[in-house]
Parts: structure tokens; C-alpha cells; sequence
């Protein structure tokens, strides 16, 4: 049965948070219509959803591709995932058992996951927690838009080479879950707010935002020995002219090159 554009945004976001679609990978609409046994109307449906929630981006003459986000873009959607997540926490005064209860068998998965071989199936599962929690804390809208932003959080962490370590993200997950079925929602929150800076600040993105920082290193000033070496390096000869200038004709301009206008 040939595949619906929702079933092929969602296989795409499935992907993206599985680590197996790369930033600025191609989306081909022929390729995926083959896969997917469907039009291309149909996959372009899908891509120019996906292109609303900020997951692939089109170009006229190149076609479909995954986002690759800026470093101003990740800063922006750890902080949005920050605020939603820990406001979502703060509004908490109670927790159902069934939903300790499906949280608890997410965390299983997690574990199971670690201890395997498929890194797909252990990253899509780390980055869905988030959105099992907010489903599990009854806000269905709020867990589409972590889908999303996890999905993104995903390829920044790929772009950047997120060192982070995936033992340590689950242990994350498993204290969240111990203080909510405590009841410490304060505990809860802050310990939500310390993981999502740790993921983001194990992103190795520069210091400095500055749009200038590549052209300004590469026209910095050469060292000394370098520049010396420029300074003295004698011009090219030209070849000597048998016929001296005529009355009122300028004598010729010395040879232009590299050392000399240094």
C-alpha cells in the first residue's frame, strides 16, 4: 500500500533522531517515491511539511535537503527546548502511576538499547524520552513541537560532534523520573534544566559568536619570520632594454608582484 506524506515526514523524523540522516543530506523526490511506493506529489506533501517544522530546507536548482543548523540556530533551540521542558515540569501537581509506568518502560528500552549493538535505536530512543515525557504529562501539543526541536537538537549535536556520552544521558533520564515519583517537581525541574545544558554544552561550538572570525584569522597579520622572508625576496628581473626611453616618455614601471606590495 503506498505510503502517506504523514507516514513519510514521520519516517523522516524517525531517521533524523535515529543519527542515520545526516545534516545536508539529499532528499531525493524520485528516490523516496520508489521507496515509498508513492507519487511525488505525495513526497513533496511530506518534505514541504517537513520544511514548516524547520527539519529540511529546498532549494530551487538543488532540491531537498536536511537542515544544517548555525551555531546561533543551536544556541536557540537548546534554549527553547530548555524553557518548554522545565515549564512543562513547573506547572506539574501531580503524576499519574500509568504514566510512571510507561515513563519506567521507556527507561527500560533505553537501558536494553545502551547494552546492544544499534546506535539508531539508542539514540532515537534518548532523544524520544523527552517527548514520551510530555505526552506522559498529558500535553499532546507539547510533545509535536519537542519532537520537532529534538529532531533538530539531533542533527546540531551530529554537526557539532557532541561528545556527550549516552551512559551518562540515561542515568539523567532515570533521576528525572525517580524525583517526579517522589513528587519533587522542584528537584525534577532542576535536574531537566542541568541535562539539557549538559547536552548542549558538550556541543563544541565557538566560544565567540563571530560572523567574522574566519575571514579575520585568515587576513591576520604574518608572523615576522614569515614577513621578513616576503620583505627580502629580490624582484624579478626584466630583461634589459637596448633602446633608451624617447624625449617625454616615462620610463618603465617596476615589475608588480607579491614581495613588493608587502
Amino acid at each position: 500500500m503506498p505510503s502517506t506524506a504523514s507516514e513519510i515526514s514521520e519516517r523522516i523524523i524517525q531517521a533524523v533522531m535515529a543519527q542515520k540522516l545526516a545534516p545536508g543530506a539529499r532528499l531525493g523526490e524520485q528516490q523516496l517515491a520508489m521507496l515509498f511506493d508513492c507519487s511525488r506529489t505525495v513526497v513533496r506533501e511530506a518534505l514541504t511539511r517537513l520544511a514548516a517544522r524547520g527539519i529540511v530546507t529546498v532549494s530551487a536548482r538543488r532540491g531537498w535537503y536536511v537542515i544544517e543548523p548555525s551555531e546561533e540556530e543551536a544556541r536557540e533551540a537548546f534554549e527553547a527546548r530548555r524553557v518548554i521542558e522545565t515549564g512543562l515540569i513547573r506547572s506539574l501537581t501531580a503524576v499519574h502511576r500509568s504514566a510512571l509506568k510507561k515513563l519506567k518502560a521507556h527507561l527500560a528500552r533505553e537501558k536494553a538499547a545502551l547494552a546492544g549493538t544499534d546506535v539508531g535505536a539508542r539514540s532515537f530512543l534518548l532523544g524520544d524520552f523527552h517527548v514520551c515525557l510530555a505526552e506522559c504529562l498529558g500535553n499532546s501539543l507539547l510533545a509535536d513541537t519537542l519532537r520537532d526541536y529534538t529532531a533538530r537538537t539531533t542533527l546540531i549535536a551530529m554537526l557539532y560532534q557532541s561528545p556527550n556520552n549516552a551512559e551518562a544521558s540515561c542515568e539523567d533520564h532515570v533521576q528525572i523520573v525517580a524525583a517526579l515519583e517522589r513528587g519533587d517537581f522542584a528537584q525534577a525541574e532542576a535536574l531537566m534544566h542541568q541535562h539539557i545544558g549538559a547536552v548542549h554544552d558538550a556541543l563544541r561550538l565557538p566560544v565567540d559568536n563571530d560572523p567574522l572570525a574566519q575571514l579575520r584569522d585568515a587576513l591576520a597579520p604574518v608572523d615576522a619570520p614569515a614577513a621578513q622572508v616576503l620583505r627580502t625576496r629580490t624582484p624579478p628581473r626584466r630583461p634589459a632594454r637596448s633602446d633608451a626611453p624617447a624625449p617625454g616618455e616615462a620610463p618603465d614601471e617596476p615589475s608588480t608582484y607579491l614581495g613588493a606590495l608587502l
